[in-house]
């Protein structure tokens, strides 16, 4: 036991990173399925994440709804922009209890904390509670974005990234980085290996909103843009390894 540890306590030293966030869209767990929550999918994600947390590493999450509802497509769509964007955030909770169900049933102690008060199902999001919970090495995750209609959960992460001290943000796509146009569709795109949060915005680069984009250059938090699609992508970063690309500067 106290070799497992001592190794422990190795790995984490080894790591460039102590406490991260890792933002995923909604769609990720879609799958191959156009709709919901793919089981096989959400627990290769969750094997993942625990494999960066055997490392040491405390781990926060934010998880979208766009594979169940996305406000802005029902906005548009008709719906009040306000009410669409609250069915957005309940999408979230029901993604974070999915990975919470995953990631527990890997033996990693999880917390689901949601921005709008639902005592049955999860925590409210209490600051300081949040973080004892990282300090004990509970994954936690926030969902119902901010609790505010007109923020996405790109700010959402952002946000709790810097509430929590997170030293990075990790968005992970289905691409290994941040292209200066549609690798998909232009197979001459160019990957950068860094890229400055200004550039990002000047060049409408989609890495995220812009908002969140602004918070993270304001408070100097890097974002790290990999493909979540590659196993041990997310665990590979954190040690020095694969592809991927900067957002810092």
């Amino acid at each position: 036991m106290a070799d497992e540890i001592l190794s422990a306590t190795d790995k984490a030293a080894a790591t460039k990173f102590k406490r991260v966030m890792l933002k995923i869209s909604g769609e990720a767990l879609m799958g191959s399925q156009g709709f919901g929550l793919h089981p096989p999918t959400v627990e290769r994600i969750a094997r993942e994440v625990k494999s960066v947390h055997d490392l040491g590493v405390e781990i926060c999450m934010v998880i979208g709804g766009g594979n169940i509802f996305r406000g802005l497509q029902g906005s548009a769509q008709g719906m009040e922009r306000t009410t669409a964007d609250y069915m957005g955030m309940l999408a979230t909770v029901m993604n974070a209890l999915g990975m919470q169900a995953a990631l527990e049933q890997l033996g990693v102690f999880t917390r689901v904390i949601s921005a709008i008060p639902m005592d049955q199902v999860c925590e409210p999001y209490i600051r300081r509670r949040a973080v004892r919970h990282l300090e004990k090495k509970r994954v936690c995750i926030f969902a119902a974005g901010t609790g505010n209609p007109y923020f996405t959960t790109d700010t959402a992460a952002t946000l709790r990234a810097n509430e929590m001290a997170c030293q990075a943000i990790f968005k992970g796509t289905k691409v290994d980085g941040v292209y200066d146009k549609d690798p998909v569709k232009f197979p001459d795109a160019k990957r950068f290996d860094t890229v400055t949060y200004d550039e990002v915005l000047a060049q409408h680069l989609g890495v995220m909103d812009a908002s969140a984009i602004a918070l993270a250059r304001d408070n100097n938090l890097p974002i790290i843009v990999f493909s979540l699609d590659e196993p041990g992508g997310f665990r590979g970063i954190l040690a020095g390894e694969g592809t991927y690309t900067t957002v810092a500067g």
